[in-house]
């Protein structure tokens, strides 16, 4: 038996002193007893509770030595954990082998270890609030003229903690399951495990942007990158009664709304916003308002934005009337909330943050990406992967990586056929778009023929659906 001449230390009280952050040292007490007293306590345990998550750091030595027994295969009882102490020089601070026995002879079950282990976990959990609540005081006294840089900050302590409790247990698999069983009309209204992007053939490849996935839609400028972002908004909020969030860097919202009117209204949109329409178009214009207006598309055009701040409006959407999408039109317009050394990692930071925020809404988030000028160089001019700009992160955090290619933006009807002199037809490839889906990260690629309607600038299935293709 080790020994020691100092004496064991008082039982301290289970309830904190005031002016002590939340801790409850009975509890504390109890893990170590419950590994002391039952071989299989510490497999239960180890999934909920870490050694940091102790508020007397007597108690974080002692899960420390019985992880380090564990692991080395030994077996946990009082002699080894106090001379796994002794070695580790801690014994004589634990009060020796006799605090040890004190702390055994306390409890006489390992019942309840899990729950005991969950406390400690709230208890530190709370600490850790308190702790970044003082952080986040202090970055408000200092201040400072960059008020979005102390926001971001503040989140990211914040996120920081909802991040290391975000590590859980287990998942049965029956219960991962049961979501796709779930009657997707039950429930708070919140849509289905998927988001359908409102073209059949898109939808049949990707089975709809799933949630917590970031998708990146990527291409040329002026081959139709927003248009098609607003696409995707409308069969959202539209076809299925979803809440969309879109930022949107480049445009205005007024250029927006515009848009989603002169397609939803089948107007020519020069037409349109020059007044030029028709009395039938005007009936079309009234109802296509109408139609908007009821849907839950929330616009925000603001110039400069950073990924802390687009999670904490999310957050706010989400909390006032739900969230289903999250669209960002761009990717590369946006600032990362810290200092980095090249573009290249903050845009890396970047894509990083956006994932992350989709899975922590659990929302798809969809953001647009400029493709280099490498894709002009060659012929064809089909985008690929090593084609965005940055593309290692992008490519490595993105679920899906979509590109728009339009062939009939590189070649005129006569250069077409000098390319194409045994084309069936001959027929130049107007109007018609090509979705390639480069990275797939659950599921097949592919490419997907739609067509592109300039008048109106949008996109539509190549054979208009039925009515009731949204459900």
């Amino acid at each position: 038996m080790v020994t020691t001449g100092r004496p064991a230390p008082l039982r301290p009280e289970s309830r904190p002193a005031p002016g002590l952050p939340p801790h409850d040292v009975s509890a504390e007490e109890a893990v170590i007893a419950a590994l002391l007293l039952d071989e299989d306590a510490y497999a239960r345990v180890l999934p909920i509770l870490q050694p940091h998550d102790f508020f007397r750091e007597q108690h974080a030595w002692a899960y420390e030595a019985c992880m380090a027994l564990a692991e080395r295969g030994e077996t946990i009882t009082i002699p080894t954990l106090a001379h796994e102490l002794d070695r580790a020089g801690h014994l004589d601070a634990m009060g020796g082998e006799p605090a040890i026995v004190e702390i055994a002879g306390r409890h006489f079950s390992a019942t309840g270890v899990e729950a005991h282990a969950r406390i400690v976990v709230r208890d530190a959990l709370y600490r850790r609030l308190i702790q970044a609540a003082g952080q986040i005081a202090q970055l408000a006294y200092e201040g400072g003229p960059d008020a979005s840089r102390v926001l971001g900050a503040a989140e990211g302590l914040l996120l920081g903690i909802r991040s290391a409790e975000a590590s859980g247990d287990f998942k049965r698999l029956r219960d991962l399951l049961d979501t796709f069983l779930e009657d997707p009309g039950e429930g708070d209204g919140a849509m289905a495990v998927a988001v359908r992007t409102g073209f059949m053939d898109l939808d049949q490849l990707l089975g709809g942007f799933k949630r917590g996935d970031l998708i990146v839609l990527a291409a040329r400028t002026g081959v139709g990158k927003s248009s098609l972002l607003l696409n995707f908004a409308r069969n959202a909020a539209v076809g299925q009664h979803g809440t969309v969030a879109f930022f949107a860097l480049e445009m205005a919202g007024e250029q927006l709304a515009m848009r989603l009117l002169s397609s939803e209204a089948d107007v020519d949109s020069t037409r349109l916003r020059l007044g030029m329409h028709t009395e039938a178009e005007e009936a079309r214009i009234m109802h296509a308002i109408g139609t908007l207006a009821e849907s839950n598309i929330f616009i925000d055009d603001s110039a400069v934005l950073t990924v802390p701040e687009i999670r904490a409006k999310c957050r706010r959407l989400q909390t006032e009337v739900g969230l289903d999408l999250v669209i960002v039109d761009y990717l590369q317009l946006l600032h990362g909330a810290g200092r980095s050394d090249t573009r290249a990692n903050e845009v890396g930071a970047i894509t990083r943050a956006l994932k992350e925020l989709a899975r922590e809404l659990h929302v798809p988030v969809i953001a647009a990406a400029q493709l280099s000028r490498a894709v002009e160089t060659r012929t064809p001019h089909i985008p690929m992967l090593s084609d965005l700009r940055e593309s290692g992160s992008i490519e490595q955090d993105a679920d899906i990586v979509m590109f728009i290619y339009r062939e009939d933006v590189y070649l005129t009807p006569e250069e077409w056929q000098q390319q194409h002199p045994d084309a069936p037809g001959g027929q130049h490839p107007s109007g018609l778009a090509q979705l390639i889906v480069a990275k797939h990260r659950n599921g097949p690629t592919d490419t997907v023929t739609v067509r592109f309607r300039n008048r109106t600038a949008s996109f539509q299935d190549l054979v208009l659906r039925e009515p009731e293709y949204f459900g």
